[in-house]
Order: structure tokens, then sequence, then C-alpha cells
């Protein structure tokens, strides 16, 4: 990889190798504060992990998982998603926001899966983000928690976090994307993008980061730290 400088997000360059040593000391820490970092989303198998993920956007994870606990129950395969009566589907996931749209791209995507894949969610990045509605986020999420798959999932904690630590200049998800992974070791992309949404969540929120009791504070380049904890 070399030496190649990067930007942070307080302007200083810093090389590959430093960002990397970052990384390494955020898996550290980050990984003591909260060891068992994984989706908040409940799921059983690929399908219900693939549905809650375009569920969740615009929505919290708690929502989701209220609604898909009854959903779950009528809806168990592809098949069931794409014979479904688009109205009454409406309904059932009306409570996560945006619901005609999310009904018509679960329809979508149960009748793409019945096509194309034999009703199996698939295990590429390439095959996962044909289907309808689904792009790298939802799609790296699926690989890695449902398969085992490593991926980075950027979402919007991820998007802030990377930006404040210093992690990527980036503002399109998949720069971001690309600048983690080549500062992460493969086998811990998706243990850094759990741990960055974790944090997210509960520290480094997106309005007044309780930055005082951050374990990774002088780790991070943020520069407008608080003394919020």
């Amino acid at each position: 990889m070399g030496e190649r400088p990067q930007g942070s997000a307080s302007g200083r360059a810093r090389s590959v190798k430093e960002l990397q040593g970052r990384v390494k000391s955020i898996l550290e820490r980050l990984g003591e504060q909260y060891p068992d970092p994984r989706t908040a989303l409940g799921f059983k198998d690929p399908l219900q992990l693939l549905v809650a993920t375009v569920l969740s956007a615009q929505c919290t994870d708690e929502r989701v998982n209220q609604v898909t606990q009854k959903l779950f129950q009528s809806y168990r395969t592809a098949e069931d998603y794409a014979k479904a009566e688009l109205g009454r589907l409406e309904e059932e996931i009306r409570p996560t926001g945006y619901f005609r749209q999310k009904a018509r791209t679960l329809k979508g995507i149960g009748q793409h899966l019945l096509d194309r894949f034999a009703g199996q969610v698939p295990q590429s990045l390439e095959e996962l983000v044909s289907l309808p509605g689904v792009g790298r986020k939802t799609a790296n999420l699926v690989l890695s928690e449902a398969f085992g798959i490593p991926g980075i999932v950027v979402d919007t904690h991820v998007q802030r976090l990377a930006r404040r630590i210093g992690l990527s200049a980036g503002r399109d998800p998949v720069r971001i994307e690309f600048d983690l992974m080549e500062l992460t070791p493969r086998q811990e992309w998706s243990k850094l993008c759990n741990l960055l949404i974790w944090h997210g969540r509960r520290t480094c929120v997106a309005r007044k980061p309780r930055c005082g009791r951050c374990v990774i504070r002088e780790l991070c380049d943020y520069p407008d730290k608080t003394d919020v904890v």
C-alpha cells in the first residue's frame, strides 16, 4: 500500500501506515467496550436479514424488529414476497415509514430471487446489488452478518465517525468504504464497522458527541470535541 498520504477530517495528512496503526488501536479499545458487536436487526436467515435491512432505511432498528416479529411469521420465502398483495404488505410494514416504496422493493426482490437465484439469497456482492433497491451497504451487511463474508458497511454512523476520526476525507459512501478497506485487515472489516456503528449510537452521536467518555478520544481528529459525558 505504500505511504500514500490521506487527508484527515482536520485537514492533517497522515500516511496509510499511521492510519492502519490508528485502526488497530480503535479495534482494540472499542472491542473492549463492545465485546460482541453485531447488527441490532433481528433475523434467523439471510432472507430475513435482507428484508429487515430494506425496512431499516429511515427507521430505527427497534421499530423494524417490532414489525418483523410478526411479518416473518407470514412471509417465509422469496415466493411469499413475490406473490404478496401489495396493499396488505404496505399496511404490515407501514410503521417503518416509506412503506409504499419498501413494499414494492420487497416484492421486486422476491420476484428477482425467484427468477435468477432459485429463491435463495445470493452470496456475492455483485449478485446482491443486482436486486431491486439493494445497494452496497445492504449487500455488505447481508454478506457479513448472514454469511460471515467480510464486508464494509457504510451507514450514517460509519460515515460520520470515519471522517471525525480521520480515517477518510471522503463524503461518498463508496469512497469511505474503499478507504476503510485499505486501512483494515480483511478479517476485521465487519468488526470495525459494527464497532463504529455502536460507538456512533452510544457515544459519538451526530449532535453534541459525548467526547468526555470516549475511549478513543485522543485517536480522533474531530476539532469540535466536547466534555459531554
